[in-house]
């Protein structure tokens, strides 16, 4: 009986730990550059949402950000107003806070979610570097 009881336990770890795994690995992820997040821009329906603080976005963002700050103690609650099942594009300063915040959103049941590799900064570099030079 105590066989049948230690097999019947493990087997209830073995299903509920599954079911757990397939939860988090539900969302896709992926870390892209700033010219694949330009066409990402252009060619999905997205939300852009830049996880700094306000005073960081009012002095710089990316055109058509929203700004849900990542240490806000409203965080988890604001990013419910955003939609699941539509894809989310992420960025910060430089990377930090976004990939922290994609274990977030993942843990909410977020389906597809983007981080800009380099936040915002390797995004300006890029931008500026598409300029064509003057003589």
């Amino acid at each position: 009986m105590r066989k049948l009881l230690t097999g019947f336990s493990f087997l209830l770890v073995l299903f509920f730990s599954s079911c757990i795994d397939a939860k988090d690995t539900k969302a896709e992820v992926k870390l892209v550059s700033a010219e694949e997040m330009q066409s990402i821009l252009e060619l999905e329906d997205v939300q852009l949402v830049d996880v700094r603080s306000a005073e960081e976005f009012a002095i710089e963002h990316i055109p058509n950000a929203q700004n849900i700050d990542f240490r806000s103690p409203t965080f988890e609650a604001d990013i419910t107003k955003l939609d699941k099942s539509k894809p989310v594009v992420l960025y910060c300063k430089s990377g930090g806070r976004s990939s922290k915040c994609v274990k977030k959103m993942k843990e909410a049941g977020f389906e597809k979610i983007y981080e800009l590799d380099g936040g915002i900064s390797k995004w300006k570099h890029a931008k500026e570097s598409q300029q064509p030079e003057k003589s």
